[in-house]
């Protein structure tokens, strides 16, 4: 306690001059904010000094080194894709997704990636970012490299391995356990083993986000997956979210029924969340979901033997007709991007039928398919779910024979779900683009536009945003995204990418649980007293309705005369016994004011009994600690 007090202090005591009063970095005028919260839209300015929003009101007294008249236009926090699959060195310039209003990505979806997410993030931003980007840990991978592409049962010793590489991954930063299961070998996992190896992350009060494994056994029902999914993360203790969740095969039309057990879920107490992208059809491998389980057992090597044995081939092409056809509905529901035609113009070409030319197309080229899925009432129900945030299945990316989705999908949500077809309010879907995936996967200094949040913002046109890719021609940008800040450097403007490589490398650490986001709640939290050298002086509500906190918070070393108060209360957050507050601060007896973000967090399994750790995260200066006991802490 006493090493915790003495760092407090140092902090609070660090030189430095203060930035002339009412003077900023970037202020956005007259624009309407659509904060995160899922509240109203309001007017105001907004104030940017060192990457972080250090005032939102009327600035008209203020100056800015760059100053924006963003009137008319809606002013957001930057999109937060939790569904990424970006290139590489795409990441650069990101401008497919910054004309998007994409300000973070968190990569390795479906199970994907490495499992060294050190080495996979140093060598992602070494050209610098446009954007920030995270990672999960893929159970894919880990599965991958332990048990290899076959359909067997691994060892004891191998299954500890594998929880040994799930840990490993968290300890560097990833920002939850991501899957894959109706990819194979993934696929071949036992549910028993995926519970058995992903209850590891357990403990991090994390996500297992996963594309749920639909098999011929069930009819090739997506509830089924469904279930499955949030089965494996109850017993794992973790919370579920269904990557682009949707209601495919026989059971089109009947997304309320993969939707109640979401509801029940809830019933029971244990919350589960999903992503959707705004598309009714998906891209992957031609034959990773239509061959069957058994041909792809062992690899692609294995399954191009097999090809060689006439009847095998015979057998293969029949299954997958019939897969084809169980899952998908016909032919015409495939088009091949990288060929740019149907795959019936392949079949009349060779004069095939469908499961003859996939299997054909799968042994020579295996290109990538668009294929089909959905109906239009299943996706506008699974976009109304209040836990269901917006992703895109995409990545920052420079292809060009690929999914509209890389383009278009957050301004199709504005424009077609939001401004023409009504069924979302644009707060809603601002939320659902925001605050909802921050507190998905953990993060706490994102997602909303309040005091001490990071400067990622994202303005638009609430009257042209519209996306402009189709599958005939998915490269095609976006309009209405005028100005996009990543980190208080402007990345966008006018529309136009401005090369500004202000992105960062995004770790989860400590007091960042995985939560529901609490909307409209009443939150009240109070600590008060002197526990070890630092002294506690702590009573801040937000009330039903209030987009910030009220009160005071005061944090000081009398010993050192340093202390730590709040003059402009952010956004509070709360979970179960967890608060975190980002604000700004007045850091004495420096007397400069800094954005702060203050986590008190009672409910880490990790920490000792009975005791809660303090976080305070002073931007530039990360993770100083100090400890109350849980007693001390008054939350309702």
């Amino acid at each position: 306690m006493r090493q915790a007090a003495i760092v407090l202090a140092a902090l609070l005591t660090t030189g430095g001059t203060a930035p002339p009063a009412e003077h900023f970095a970037v202020i956005l005028r007259h624009g309407t904010i659509v904060d995160g919260s899922g509240l109203l839209p309001y007017q105001a300015d907004v104030a940017i000094a060192e990457g972080r929003i250090a005032r939102i009101g009327n600035l008209s007294r203020a100056t800015g080194k760059l100053e924006l008249d963003v009137r008319g236009l809606y002013v957001a926090p930057g999109f937060i894709n939790i569904h990424s699959h970006p290139s590489p060195d795409a990441l650069a310039t990101a401008e497919n997704m910054l004309t998007q209003g994409v300000t973070t990505e968190i990569m390795n979806a479906d199970g994907s990636g490495s499992s060294d997410l050190t080495a996979q993030m140093a060598r992602v931003a070494a050209n610098g970012l446009a954007v920030n980007i995270g990672a999960y840990i893929g159970f894919n991978r880990v599965w991958t490299e332990v048990v290899g592409p076959s359909d067997r049962r691994p060892t004891a010793e191998e299954l500890e391995r594998m929880r040994g590489m799930i840990a490993a991954g968290l300890e560097a930063g990833a920002w939850g356990v991501s899957a894959g299961l109706d990819y194979k070998p993934a696929y071949f996992a036992r549910t028993d083993e995926v519970i058995a190896v992903v209850s590891a992350a357990g403990p991090w009060r994390t996500n297992f986000n996963n594309h749920e494994r639909v098999t011929p056994e069930s009819g090739f029902s997506s509830s089924n997956g469904i279930a499955e999914t949030l089965r494996i993360a109850d017993a794992a203790n973790l919370i579920p979210v269904v990557t682009h969740m949707k209601s495919t095969g026989r059971e089109r039309g009947a997304a309320a029924r993969a939707l109640a057990l979401f509801d029940a879920s809830e019933r029971r107490g244990r919350y589960a969340a999903a992503d959707v992208y705004p598309y009714l059809a998906g891209m992957t491998g031609l034959g990773a979901l239509i061959l069957p389980p058994w041909a792809q057992d062992g690899g692609r090597d294995a399954l191009l033997k097999r090809l060689t044995d006439v009847s095998v081939n015979e057998r293969i092409v029949r299954n997958a007709e019939q897969t084809l056809i169980d899952r998908f509905g016909s032919a015409e529901a495939i088009y091949l991007p990288t060929l740019r035609k149907p795959l019936t113009a392949v079949m009349e070409e060779w004069h095939a039928g469908a499961g003859e030319a996939i299997v054909r197309l799968v042994a020579t080229s295996n290109p990538i398919a668009i294929i089909e899925f959905g109906v239009e009432s299943d996706l506008e129900a699974i976009l109304r779910h209040p836990a269901a945030s917006i992703a895109c299945d995409c990545g920052a990316t420079t292809a060009t024979a690929t999914h509209p989705r890389n383009y278009g999908s957050y301004p199709r949500v504005l424009g077609r779900y939001v401004r023409e077809r009504q069924v979302l309010t644009w707060q809603e879907a601002i939320r659902k683009m925001t605050a909802l995936p921050a507190a998905t996967v953990g993060l706490t200094d994102r997602g909303f536009l309040a005091h001490g949040m990071t400067a990622d913002v994202t303005v638009f046109d609430p009257r042209t945003i519209l996306d402009h890719a189709t599958y005939e021609n998915p490269a095609a940008l976006s309009e209405g995204v005028r100005h996009v800040l990543v980190n208080g450097m402007l990345a966008l403007r006018d529309g136009k990418v401005t090369g500004a490589r202000g992105g960062r490398t995004l770790a989860r650490g400590a007091g960042m649980p995985s939560r529901p986001m609490k909307v409209n709640a009443p939150l009240h939290l109070a600590v008060k007293g002197r526990h070890g050298r630092a002294q506690f002086d702590v009573d801040i509500r937000q009330d039903a309705g209030r987009r910030e906190a009220r009160g005071k918070l005061k944090i000081s070393v009398p010993d050192n005369e340093a202390s730590l108060t709040i003059t402009r209360f952010g956004v509070l957050q709360v979970a179960d016994r967890w608060v975190s507050l980002t604000a700004q601060a007045m850091m004495k007896p420096a007397g400069i004011e800094r954005p702060v973000t203050i986590t008190i967090d009672a409910s880490d399994p990790r920490a000792p009994a009975g005791e809660a750790a303090v976080l305070i995260d002073v931007e530039g200066v990360r993770a100083y600690r100090l400890v109350l006991p849980t007693t001390a802490i008054r939350q309702r």
